[in-house]
């Protein structure tokens, strides 16, 4: 099965895939969509299973294989990865397993696979169940707006990520039986693409310092803290991480 996605942009452009978080859906890139095309990138935005438009899965599978199906079906042998949190995850995982099918690494406040929660993640946790015991799930998904959105998101932002939790909630609480595989384990150090790793200075701690090990962990990898953002710069400040998105992929 190939997810559901979109793709557009010049067929002969390099290929970039824009993996977004899992309290999301491919909607977080809209403010990056048209300006990545209109540079002359072929650009793919999946949604991972049970999140957007993409339903459950009802075989085995891994997020992970299907972006490589997904690269197979568009006939790209290699791509740009951009990975906004969990979708970093992603992203970390085929770049350290498939180095030869990533040309360049982006990562945007990424989770990383073995990662140990802090005592602020597991609280965070914590109180999200509180609300989805009580079926509340439009309270849950105000809640993981109002903690993953960093102080420059807007009602819009705020909106956006309330509507996407909430359909990711609806369609995962549905499931009753999941056959998604196990995840492999996984070594930086084996990334050969040019990568680049962004954290936020509002984000909670775990990201932070996600963002800020990891490039000591990939080969000639760089790192940035941007002072004003949360957990999702893409819809904080869109145009000037739309900006640092194209100056990245240029020269990488």
């Amino acid at each position: 099965m190939i997810v559901s996605h979109d793709v557009d942009g010049p067929a002969d452009g390099p290929v970039v895939v824009l993996l977004h978080s899992s309290v999301a859906d491919r909607r977080m890139w809209e403010p990056q969509w048209q300006p990545l095309i209109e540079a002359g990138f072929r650009v793919a935005r999946p949604d991972f299973r049970t999140c957007g438009d993409s339903p459950a899965g009802t075989a085995p599978y891994s997020d992970a294989g299907d972006v490589l199906d997904l690269l197979d079906h568009l006939g790209a042998q290699r791509a740009a990865l951009v990975g906004s949190s969990y979708g970093g995850r992603i992203a970390l995982q085929i770049a350290a397993l498939h180095p030869e099918r990533v040309s360049s690494l982006l990562l945007l406040c990424p989770a990383r696979p073995g990662h140990e929660p802090s005592a602020e993640l597991r609280k965070f946790g914590a109180a999200e169940d509180v609300f989805l015991d009580a079926g509340d799930l439009a309270g849950a998904a105000e809640f993981n707006a109002r903690t993953w959105l960093g102080p420059d998101a807007d009602a819009d932002a705020h909106a956006l990520v309330r509507a996407m939790q909430l359909q990711n909630f609806e369609i995962a609480l549905a499931v009753t039986e999941s056959h998604e595989l196990p995840e492999p384990e996984v070594d930086p150090a084996a990334i050969t693409a040019p990568t680049l790793v962004v954290g936020g200075a509002h984000d909670l701690l775990d990201f932070r310092d996600i963002a800020a090990g990891l490039p000591s962990l990939i080969p000639g990898a760089e790192g940035l803290e941007l002072p004003w953002a949360g957990h999702f710069p893409s819809l904080e400040r869109p145009a000037e991480t739309t900006r640092l998105m194209l100056e990245f992929l240029a020269r990488a």
